[in-house]
């Protein structure tokens, strides 16, 4: 069951729309409509009931070097970028503009530069401006938006069984789904990614942008372990040079 709050409402609607029609064309499972609540007195937001999909989230442990798992994710979002756009929602707030250009966040990460210090601070400085040169210039296609360990499912031998919560998912920019080279993969895993995902390095400029941007608002969050994330995320970023 999915019940949203004020924010998250457009995503719900925007799921209850698109899901039914992505699923057919998709290699893996995503969650299936299976029952549409309207707004009342009593719960004042659309409403979704969904299908179970069997599986749990991973650890990171076990997609970190998991050449499978990182060659089903390079089959499902090609997959997914093929579908059909017509009427599909563009980048906005049900997206978190995930899909749109880095530019969105330029005004934000000139403030969050500046959690940093020395050369990293110079670093991130001379990726973010990588990411705003490379301009998407390609067709728009469908992003999930949000692909992290927390949407994923595996089943009791490690195997990817369905990617979730598309509330993200928005036509545009394909970049925004590539963060998870550097949040999440690591050698054999990460290669494997990265070849059969197949993208033109300016798709990547703007992945390892987006992935900047990512750690460095978890850098200072307060939840337990976001910050430790952050600051692993960040090396990750910094690692390539």
């Amino acid at each position: 069951m999915r019940l949203p709050n004020a924010r998250s409402r457009w995503q719900v609607v925007k799921e209850q729309a698109w899901l039914p029609r992505l699923e057919p064309r998709l290699p893996l499972p995503i969650p299936t409509l299976h029952g549409a609540g309207r707004p009342s007195d009593s719960f004042t937001s659309p409403w979704s009931v969904y299908d179970w999909i069997e599986g749990r989230t991973p650890e990171r442990a076990e997609i970190r070097d998991d050449e499978q798992i990182a060659a089903d994710l390079a089959g499902f979002l090609p997959a997914l970028r093929s579908a059909d756009t017509e009427d599909a929602p563009g980048p906005g707030p049900h997206s978190a503009f995930r899909g749109g250009p880095p530019e969105h966040w330029d005004e934000e990460m000139h403030d969050l530069v500046h959690r940093l210090s020395g050369r990293e601070r110079e670093l991130a400085r001379a990726i973010w401006s990588e990411a705003l040169v490379a301009r998407f210039d390609g067709t728009p296609a469908w992003v999930h938006g949000d692909v992290a360990i927390a949407n994923l499912l595996v089943l009791r031998d490690g195997r990817l069984s369905a990617v979730i919560d598309f509330g993200c998912s928005a036509v545009g920019d394909p970049a925004c789904d590539t963060v998870i080279r550097w949040t999440q993969l690591r050698a054999r895993a990460r290669r494997t990614f990265v070849q059969d995902l197949d993208l033109d390095d300016g798709t990547w400029a703007r992945g390892r942008g987006w992935a900047l941007w990512k750690g460095l608002i978890m850098l200072t969050n307060r939840p337990l372990g976001q910050a430790q994330f952050g600051r692993h995320v960040l090396d990750e970023v910094f690692a390539e040079g």
